[in-house]
This record gives structure tokens, C-alpha cells and sequence, in this order.
């Protein structure tokens, strides 16, 4: 039997504009499908917790995917803001890039959650067996992308949002190693 994949409503929110990996060429329809796909061909790899997959896109259509990510230097400018994601879960401190070349995608991954972790929370938005939850566009030279601190944070201490998880000190030191490198350039529309 072929496990489904479906599109969540929280990835919704990476478009243009948004500050995160987006494509113009590709519907988020069109992306579940091909997750779906690698998910049967078994190309994949274990996410930061049981019932959470990164799903590898094929390299050919990398280049159809925006990667937010500016490399921070000495002339980098900032913009902070204290936001929430989503109604109901905390506020954070965001912190964007004003400046910077953004950098081309090496590879993107695809963020698949089972159904049955969405459902802790009541967070599923479809009956499929996965759900795309984020698309991450790591920036070439990179291996992989950490997930942020604040997320991790909201995971690991189960807040509104979090997806229950436990991250080792490593993971940590990762985070923020990769998070006083690298910043999303804030989209020229919001500046």
C-alpha cells in the first residue's frame, strides 16, 4: 500500500514575501506529490523525532525553489521583531537580515509529520498518512539545516506549537553555531 501525502495548512505560509523557502514555479500540491514519490523510492531520512521525515527533492528541480539565507558578516544589518506564529502559541523574537547577496540552494528538504504526530496536538489538516510541514532550502556548502532555537525550544518544553521532542546538547550547539552564521534576508517588500 502507498503511504499519501498531503499538504498542511501551516506550510501555506512559505510564499513570497513570507521570509522563507518558496517557489513560484511549483504549486504546494505539486511538492506533496513529489514527496510522496520519494517517500515510495525511500528517499528519505529520519527527522528530529519518531513520525517526523526530511524528504530529499531531486536535484533537477532545486533551482525551483527560493532559498531565504544570506552567510551574516561584519556589514549584515538587522531587523527584530516579537511575533507568533500562528494564534495561540508565544511570541519570539524574529530576527531577519536587511542586507546581504542571498545565497543559491544546494538542496531542499522536504518536512513530512505522520498523521499521528499532527494528531497530538490536533494539528493534522488532512486524513493522509503525511503531511508537509515545511520546506527548508539549505544554502550550497551546507550539509544540513538546524532547526532554530526557538523552535526547538517550543518543542522540547511541549508550548502551544511544539511537537514534543528532545534535543541532546550537540543538536543545540548546532542551532546556534548555524543560527550566528547564517539569517533569512528579509523579503524587499516588508523592509
Amino acid at each position: 500500500m502507498r503511504l499519501t501525502v498531503a499538504v498542511n495548512d501551516f506550510v501555506r505560509r512559505q510564499t513570497s514575501g513570507s521570509g522563507k523557502t518558496f517557489s513560484n514555479e511549483l504549486i504546494f500540491e505539486e511538492i506533496a506529490a513529489h514527496a510522496q514519490e520519494q517517500l515510495a523510492n525511500g528517499l528519505f531520512r529520519p527527522g528530529y523525532r519518531d513520525g517526523v521525515i526530511l524528504v530529499q527533492v531531486v536535484q533537477e528541480m532545486v533551482a525551483k525553489f527560493v532559498c531565504p539565507f544570506i552567510k551574516i558578516d561584519e556589514n549584515t544589518k538587522f531587523i527584530t521583531r516579537y511575533i507568533r506564529r500562528r494564534e495561540g502559541e508565544d511570541p519570539y523574537i524574529q530576527i531577519r537580515a536587511l542586507n546581504g547577496k542571498p545565497l543559491s540552494a544546494g538542496k531542499v528538504e522536504l518536512v513530512l509529520y505522520s498523521h499521528a504526530v499532527l494528531a497530538e496536538n490536533n494539528e493534522q489538516t488532512t486524513d493522509a498518512d503525511w503531511e508537509l510541514i515545511s520546506i527548508n532550502a539549505i544554502p550550497q556548502g551546507v550539509d544540513q539545516l538546524p532547526m532554530g532555537p526557538a523552535t526547538m525550544m517550543r518543542n522540547q518544553m511541549e508550548l502551544p506549537g511544539g511537537t514534543a521532542a528532545y534535543y541532546n546538547s550537540n543538536e543545540w550547539a548546532e542551532s546556534v553555531r548555524f543560527w550566528q552564521q547564517y539569517a533569512a534576508l528579509e523579503p524587499e517588500e516588508n523592509q
